[in-house]
């Protein structure tokens, strides 16, 4: 066997394979073997038909069966051994007029068609320093997230008349126009301005009568009435009826020790003061994550922007044309290939890191992650769970990343892969500390 790679540029070249019988002969021999021994043929006992005879029939097809094998390994092994950059699938190629004759010929040549990543190395030196924002949250901040705090643990009372604010739960029935009916809670704050008092001072028993679109926005219509978008609420016209069940209302959350209790934990905060030092803490932590993910993001656009790296990207795009099956024009690939390519150079940025720093992924960092997962999904938080919990979270982490069908192993797998990438690099880069507002922190990442 000869394997040959012909580079027509930094990005394209042929990979030639040349076969000769003895390549794929013993195995096309042991396989007919197999085949004597299986084979059901009338006129012979079970694994009693003659090899020559099996030969004759299925001989053609087990050697292109071989050959196929063989190649696939040849081209797999090759692109391993010589560590090529390989981008995509390789591409059989065959002149328009070509036709393999496994009848007469024992000796073949095949050509593909390759696509690679140019040579590149990452130089961390290189990369110019990264923007390390620190988010200051601090009185509005604070004050906001008490004010949602306050609502989200009000307690909650029914009064005898509606106000702004409310909830108004009961009975909407269409009178014209249709016969659509629902139970269903109206949150009076959604209702248009021009209409809301209507909804005042109403009491169980009340019936007040109304255009639904004039009184709602599409959205709240969604809502109240549970249909689906763009499919049902265009049909809806008419006057509606709503008959009055029940009030609901927010009262007020005073800062007092039964609201600490119910925000923080019992006893957690003493004072008003301590509360809002430790509901602050909270809210900037809540920053530092998000301060934390661009900062993963700008270092990763830093480290490409001090690379050179080409792409084959016609080979790219008729690739994905082929792998897609028509479910994209070109047109719709061309529009999406640049982000495409961003992605496909950060994964080869990755990898190129992870082969130079020794970067490896054991199945215990993998089962580890799916454990801490766990414990998120059902709060348990600390490393104290008892023997018996932890015993329960590791086989329910075992069992999910077993489910081959979701593919949850590679996907935990590819998450552990990429905080280990993301650590390594953030030790090599420099980075400026850049304190920045709330607000001009949310504007940046909304235009980004």
């Amino acid at each position: 066997m000869e394997v040959a790679l012909e580079k027509s540029s930094a990005t394209n070249a042929l990979l030639k394979i040349s076969l000769k019988e003895e390549d794929y002969q013993s195995e096309v021999t042991k396989k007919i073997k197999e085949y004597s021994g299986k084979v059901a043929m009338k006129g012979f006992r079970p694994g009693k038909v003659p090899v020559g005879i099996v030969k004759k029939m299925y001989g053609k097809s087990i050697m292109i069966d071989e050959v196929n094998n063989l190649l696939s390994k040849t081209v797999a092994d090759y692109i391993k051994e010589n560590k090529l950059p390989v981008v995509g699938d390789p591409v059989p190629k065959l002149d328009e007029n070509e036709v393999l004759d496994f009848d007469r010929n024992t000796e073949f040549d095949f050509t593909f068609e390759i696509g690679m990543a140019s040579d590149f190395e990452v130089d961390f030196s290189k990369v110019a320093p990264v923007k390390k924002y620190v988010i200051e949250a601090g009185e509005k901040e604070l004050n906001d997230t008490i004010a949602n705090l306050q609502t989200r643990f009000a307690e909650q009372f029914n009064p005898e008349s509606s106000e702004v604010g409310d909830m108004i739960y009961g009975d909407l029935k269409q009178v014209s126009g249709g016969d659509f009916t629902t139970k269903t809670a109206i949150p009076t704050d959604k209702v248009k301005p021009e209409m809301q008092a209507v909804f005042v001072g109403l009491t169980q028993g009340s019936v007040v009568e109304f255009d639904l679109h004039s009184t709602f926005d599409e959205e709240s219509i969604y809502l109240l009435t549970g249909l689906k978008k763009q499919a049902d609420v265009p049909l809806i016209e008419g006057q509606f009826e709503f008959t009055v069940e029940d009030i609901t209302r927010a009262g007020d959350s005073s800062l007092n020790q039964a609201f600490f209790d119910k925000v923080l934990g019992k006893d957690k905060a003493t004072d008003e003061e301590s509360f809002k030092k430790q509901v602050l803490d909270v809210v900037s932590e809540n920053y530092v994550r998000e301060a934390t993910a661009k900062l993963r993001i700008d270092a990763e656009n830093a480290v490409l922007d001090s690379l050179d790296i080409e792409l084959p990207d016609q080979f790219l795009k008729d690739w994905l044309f082929r792998q897609n099956e028509g479910k994209f024009t070109m047109e719709q690939i061309e529009e999406e290939f640049e982000a495409f390519k961003k992605t496909l150079k950060l994964s080869l940025v990755k990898n190129k890191i992870a082969e130079a720093a020794n970067l490896n992924v054991e199945y215990a960092e993998v089962l580890a992650e799916s454990e801490n997962q766990i414990r998120q999904q059902f709060g348990f938080y600390g490393n104290d769970l008892g023997e018996q919990m932890e015993a329960t979270v590791r086989k329910i982490a075992q069992g999910y990343l077993a489910d081959k069908e979701r593919d949850n192993f590679r996907t935990t797998y590819n998450m552990v892969f990429d905080n280990k990438v993301a650590e390594y690099t953030n030790s090599q880069l420099v980075f400026e500390e850049t304190p920045i507002s709330v607000d001009d922190f949310q504007k940046m990442t909304k235009e980004a």
